[in-house]
């Protein structure tokens, strides 16, 4: 890493930008408007093409404009250190750190290793680092120039992008670049982006001229002609020429340009004396570009003096205090010119160097190791379970394949590669390489079965692949927990690991023989089962039996996601929660595990997020924002092989497309998950799909259809054991058997789920089971039942199974003569029912109202009676003359939603305007 925090320019003055009119202008223009408004910049182009004299020119400019300059510039060999790049950025800021929040100070001094403490989730250190940019612009503004974004450390890329997407509005401006097709860590999308040409033919010879005007003309042509407007090589060419080579004889026919430029760089390097050499191969392998390092870690054979040939020929610049090289190749070239014993004994003056620095230390002496240390590999290991705690899983990686290739034990090789694995196929989404990286743990040790966390990443791998069966996947990881020592240690991550896995197995398949080596596993579980593990088990296994009791401990686990940073419980606490209605209290922790992801690149934990929060979005009536999130979340799935959660998105959309009667779109989407899920054997994929052909049925009326679709989820008259999908259609197999003339079967169903005891899960369970009775109960009884119903409080948090309750309670009430409160209660399943554009609801309750002799139009129905009960008394204030904020106040309601309502029911009274209300409302019925 290099920096010059607010030191002097790294390159000559603006003038000797030739040909970068239209660039310069840009960048120019980018620094006047950052250092008032904020915002962000990337250059990127070939290398040498001038994006860092580019740099330079926006660094004089911003501080001629008296604002701060913080440069920076990413390092291969301190790539894998985490957060060594935000650290290095953000250095010179560091005394304001003790203005930030506690929250904020503490978690960006433990990312930046100032301080000692539980890591914090990667948005809190980014807004963090963001606090203390804008808090440093608000003295002066401030610009960051990063360069060589893809040598960045992961986690370092990750923040940086998520800080660059931010800057609007705050007087700090981002300036970075990149070589053109190389990858980065930096999310670059939403970031404004320009790419530097090579110059034309007329600005490459006017600068070839300038600097060497004393080139043979038929040199300088070749010499155009090779270097492609390549300003890097234009300059840098002639100087690899002899005099006589310059004045046109014996010029080389035919140098590949790429290793041309590669030996101009070691040629400047080569002619430096041995010990400027090696202090500058410390300053490479360092790569923190701190002088201090240089002064205490260098043997006796070298002093800071031996820098100034390097400085004299241009190479290196140290007059801000640290050490910066002019151009990324000569840190290359140092490396290569160095003998690999060299560079070992580097790094083990380093690892020495950093001792108090755990992560520096280790990956000095892996770098320094030759033959397998199991020391070193354990030390990396450490490292590795550190960085993927910090949310970092890609270094976490890098750092176990390094441990494995430490490893002089094959088990202890093996058992590292699969943990890398693991790490793939559940956290960054790099599913394609489990298999390869599993074959190379068998390998290690011998071809035989492997260690625990290999089967692990083996049925991770097979279940959300799809490559193979449930049944594989399950027998596989059965057999591998069978293998481990008993009684099973607890505190053993990898075993929990397995477990948790299992269970989600389990539930897949939704086939209660498949659990028993689960519970049997878990008696061997020694001294106890966690909490959340059991929690877990409680509710997704057969939570009509097992949940109540565990609800109160739930909802304590819930109440702490607001300080929980590990994103993993987080999603295990929703799997936690989906069934038994807990999702809406883990809405917020969940877009925090989503936008961590996205900003981590932590594929799965991402995917998951959208997973849970679909199902709320549907739960919620917010069926638009579910339709957008399912669709990223099927692309992401498909480009990254998770086809079981690509699935999931598939029955989202299947059960939108259903509600709102697009039944063409509805069959193909359950077509395709039955297709997919029958193969593999993934029950809970059937289930689901039948649930949204059921629902198709119903709406459209083909009650015997949405009985047969029902019951292959639960047959009448039980509730399937370890079936979870079975607790949500029980109204629609009641509703179903009644309009087929199965009352036996409604009736028993219908007390099945009472006989259960659901209804204590949530307020949904509780209003579907009250209704189901209703709907099976005689007439005289099934008022009475409906009430209750909807007497259930909360309930308006799920809208649409409220509204179809509202719509069966019309039709009885229409059934029994009592007109007026049918109209009352259809006229507010209709309202929900257009508002969720659930089409095929409306019409069946827009029948029903026209049989109580009620005009229904194409928007809905009309009159007074068609006014829900909120909209009534909102549109008595308004005629009495009050405001839409005083409304708003008087019902504890925003003056937006105030508005929408006056909106809705200004057409069902037929009036345009507020003045028109008192006289439509003249023969509104007494409330």
């Amino acid at each position: 890493m290099r920096m010059d925090g607010d030191g002097s320019s790294l390159s000559g003055p603006a003038e000797m930008l030739v040909g970068r009119d239209h660039d310069l202008g840009l960048v120019r223009g980018f620094v006047d408007e950052a250092m008032v408004s904020g915002g962000a910049l990337l250059l990127s182009g070939d290398a040498g093409v001038g994006k860092t004299v580019l740099l330079d020119a926006a660094a004089r400019q911003a501080r001629g404009m008296g604002a701060r300059v913080v440069r920076a510039a990413g390092v291969e060999f301190e790539s894998a250190i985490s957060f060594a790049g935000l650290h290095q950025v953000l250095q010179p800021l560091l005394p304001g750190i003790d203005r930030l929040t506690d929250p904020y100070r503490t978690a960006l001094s433990v990312a930046l290793g100032l301080d000692r403490g539980a890591p914090s989730d990667q948005l809190l250190v980014s807004n963090a680092a963001l606090t203390l940019l804008v808090q440093a612009a608000a003295e002066r503004p401030l610009l960051v120039i990063v360069d060589d974004l893809p040598w960045l450390d992961r986690a370092s890329a990750v923040l940086l992008g998520f800080v660059a997407r931010r800057l609007g509005g705050s007087r700090v401006g981002f300036l970075g670049a990149y070589r053109s097709g190389e990858g980065s860590f930096f999310e670059r999308g939403g970031v404004p982006h320009h790419d530097v040409q090579p110059l034309d033919t007329t600005a490459a010879a006017a600068l070839i001229e300038a600097r060497t005007p004393s080139l043979a003309p038929r040199v300088r042509d070749r010499l155009l002609a090779e270097a492609q407007g390549n300003p890097l090589a234009l300059l840098e060419l002639p100087v690899a020429l002899t005099g006589p080579q310059r004045s046109g004889a014996a010029v080389p026919e035919l140098l590949p340009l790429s290793r041309r430029l590669q030996s101009v760089f070691a040629s400047r390097v080569e002619t430096l004396p041995a010990s400027t050499r090696l202090l500058l191969l410390y300053a490479v392998l360092d790569g923190t570009g701190d002088l201090r390092v240089l002064t205490s870690a260098t043997s006796e054979r070298t002093g800071m003096e031996d820098l100034a040939p390097a400085e004299r020929a241009g190479l290196v610049d140290a007059t801000t205090g640290r050490l910066v090289f002019r151009h990324p190749l000569t840190r290359s070239a140092v490396v290569e010119l160095a003998t690999s014993e060299q560079r070992r004994e580097v790094h083990r003056a380093l690892a020495e160097y950093w001792s108090d620095r755990p992560e520096r230390r280790a990956w000095h002496l892996a770098h320094a190791t030759v033959e397998p240390t199991e020391d070193v590999a354990s030390l990396l290991e450490e490292v590795a379970r550190d960085t993927v705690r910090r949310g970092d899983a890609g270094g976490a990686i890098a750092a176990l394949l390094r441990a494995a290739e430490l490893s002089p034990r094959g088990y202890e090789r093996s058992r590292r590669i699969a943990e890398a694995a693991y790490l793939g196929a559940d956290l960054t989404g790099d599913l394609r390489d489990v298999p390869r990286l599993l074959e190379e743990a068998r390998l290690a040790d011998g071809g035989r079965a492997g260690p625990l966390v290999a089967a692990v990443a083996a049925a991770h791998h097979i279940l959300l692949s799809g490559e193979g069966d449930l049944d594989t996947a399950h027998r596989l990881l059965v057999g591998a927990i069978d293998m481990q020592h008993q009684p099973y240690d607890v505190a053993d991550p990898t075993m929990i690991d397995a477990l948790y896995t299992l269970a989600w197995l389990c539930q897949s398949s939704q086939r209660t023989e498949l659990w028993k080596p689960l519970h049997r596993a878990l008696g061997l579980l020694k001294p106890e089962v966690p909490d959340q593990l059991a929690l877990t088990l409680s509710t997704m296994a057969d939570p009509a039996r097992t949940a109540p009791p565990a609800l109160g401990r739930l909802d304590e686990a819930i109440a702490s996601l607001d300080q929980e940073a590990d994103p993993v419980r987080i999603i295990r606490l929703a799997m936690t929660s989906l069934y038994v209605d807990r999702l809406p209290a883990c809405r917020t922790a969940l877009r925090r595990v989503l936008h961590a992801g996205r900003d981590n690149s932590s594929l799965t934990v991402e995917i998951q997020g959208l997973v849970y929060l679909g199902r709320d979005h549907f739960a919620a009536g917010e069926w638009d924002e579910l339709e957008a999130q399912a669709a990223q979340g099927r692309d992401l799935g498909e480009a990254h092989s998770y086809q079981l959660l690509s699935t999931e998105f598939l029955y989202q959309r299947a059960l939108v497309a259903a509600a709102r009667g697009d039944e063409t779109a509805a069959k193909t989407l359950t077509d395709e998950m039955i297709l997919w899920a029958t193969p593999r054997g993934v029950g809970s994929y059937l289930s689901c799909a039948s649930h949204a052909r059921a629902l198709a049925a119903l709406g459209r009326g083909r009650f015997e259809d949405a009985y047969r679709h029902a019951c292959a989820i639960s047959r009448a008259g039980e509730l399937a054991s370890h079936v979870p999908p079975a607790l949500f259609v029980v109204m629609d197999l009641v509703e179903a058997a009644v309009r087929t003339g199965r009352t036996s079967e409604a009736t028993a169903h219908a007390a099945a789920a009472h006989e259960a005891g659901i209804a204590a899960i949530s307020p949904r369970l509780a209003l579907l089971v009250k209704a189901s009775a209703a709907i099976a109960a005689v007439d005289h009884e099934a008022l009475d039942l409906f009430e209750e119903a909807l007497a259930v409080p909360g309930t308006d948090r799920w809208p649409f199974e409220l509204a179809r309750v509202r719509l069966a309670y019309g039709e009885r009430l229409r059934r029994v003569k009592a007109t007026t409160e049918a109209r009352t209660q259809l006229a507010d399943a209709i309202d929900t029912f257009e508002r969720l554009r659930a089409r095929p609801w409306t019409a069946r309750a827009g029948n029903e109202l026209r049989a109580t002799g009620l005009s229904v139009t194409a928007a809905g129905v009309t009159g007074p009676a068609s006014l829900t009960p909120q909209q009534r008394e909102i549109a008595l204030l308004a005629a009495a003359g009050l405001t839409n904020k005083q409304i708003a106040e008087r019902l504890f309601l925003s003056p937006r939603t105030v508005a929408a309502h006056l909106r809705q029911l200004f057409p069902k009274l037929g009036v345009a305007s507020r003045a028109a209300l008192r006289d439509a409302l003249t023969d509104l019925p007494p409330g």
